[in-house]
Formats: C-alpha cells, structure tokens, sequence
C-alpha cells in the first residue's frame, strides 16, 4: 500500500511537491486537483487543506495526517525520510532559511508579476515595474548565492528544488536571467535531475516555459499561484 497521497496540479508549488517525492524516490497515489473546475474548494479539499489551494498530502502512515503549505510539505518529507535536509542545526538552518527566502520572497513577487504582466484586466505599469524589478533582485542574490556555490545551501536540498520550481518558469513574469550566468547553470543542472524533471510533468506537462501560449489552463493555473 502507498501511504501518500498527493493532492496537486501543474503550478511552481505543486512541483515543489512532487519533485521532492520523486527525488527521494517515495512512492504516492496522485490525486489530480484541476484548479480550473474549483475542486479546490469543496468541502472535502479545504477539510484537507483550509486554504483551498495545492498542493498538500494526506500521510496515512502517520494516522492519515494532512500536510498543506508546500514548504511545510517538502519539509515533513525530508525529515520524514533523513534527506535533503541536514540532521545538525547549522546545515538544517542553512536550507531553511533559502526555503524561507522563496516562501516569502521569490514565490509571492514572481506570482504577483505573473499576473499584472500577463493576466491582470488594466495594464498598469507601475504594478508590472514593482513586482518585475523585485523578483529579479531576488533572482540577482540567488545568481550571488551560486557564483561560489554548487547549490544553495551546501548540498543539494529542499531550498534548491523550491527555487527551481519558480525559476524554470521566469519567462512567464517576463523576467529575463541573460545576465545571470550562474543561476542559468543551477537551473539546468535541476532541471536535468530525474526526480525533477518527472516532478515537473505531475500530474500532466505544461507549456510554462512557451510564454506566447496563452492556452486557458495555463491561464486558470497561472492565477491560481499568487499565494504560497
């Protein structure tokens, strides 16, 4: 029996969930969330996740507890299971806190600009200008991070598969990492780990990284990302 079950859809933060599933190779029952349907707020989701969005998981191994917050999520996986996070305090501290960093800054920013470049009704440029220039600040202290550094925080973890989720989509926010050499080198080696590249395909592909389709699903999806 699989004692996992994943609630989730293609977006940056149901990638966090699944690629960290597939990177430490434990076995889940996939339970589709079409966020376009509004499944996500039926009573039998929220009893699962209160805020209505995914991803989340329901544990039945540790008498069926539910786990939303995708950082929260990565975090139970990887203590569940002694990897991707490390046991001593300074290495745990280390990738909690470059999770915390896309939990509170590179997720909400770069969600923010997805939606006033590509889908907000008025196009308002002081709002496009914001949250633009904020995420590609962000993005400039993680090409800083990497100038010296193979991965975010010592070896590969948890923080390195939560910015990858956001990162291999920047096009989509109109955000353009030219300029940013060591950030392109860390996102293409994530993204041609196995357990990442399948993560990024549950529960179906997405045409993300194509900013000219604007293909309704993406579009529902897309909007759904704004919190974290």
């Amino acid at each position: 029996m699989t004692d996992i079950d994943l609630y989730t859809w293609a977006t940056p933060n149901g990638w966090k969930a699944s690629a960290t599933l597939e990177e430490l190779k434990l076995p889940y029952n996939l339970k589709p969330i079409d966020i376009n349907s509004g499944i996500q707020r039926s009573p039998e989701y929220v009893a699962i996740n209160p805020n209505g969005r995914v991803p989340a998981i329901v544990d039945h191994s540790s008498g069926k507890l539910p786990i939303f917050e995708s950082g929260a999520i990565m975090i139970y996986l990887a203590e569940k299971t002694g990897q991707l996070i490390p046991t001593d305090v300074a290495g745990r501290t280390r990738v909690i806190q470059w999770l915390m960093f896309q939990m509170g800054g590179l997720g909400p920013m770069q969600g923010q600009a997805h939606i006033f470049y590509r889908y907000f009704p008025e196009k308002i440029p002081a709002a496009i200008n914001r949250y633009q220039n904020e995420t590609r600040r962000l993005y400039g202290v993680l090409n800083t991070q990497l100038e010296d550094n193979e991965f975010l925080a010592g070896d590969f973890s948890i923080a390195d598969i939560a910015h990858w989720s956001w990162a291999r989509i920047h096009n989509w926010a109109g955000i353009h990492i030219d300029e940013m050499p060591h950030l392109q080198r860390w996102l293409a080696q994530i993204e041609a780990r196995p357990g990442c590249a399948k993560g990024a395909i549950i529960p179906h592909a997405t045409t993300y990284n194509q900013p000219e389709d604007d293909g309704q699903e993406a579009v529902e999806a897309i909007q759904s990302i704004i919190g974290r």
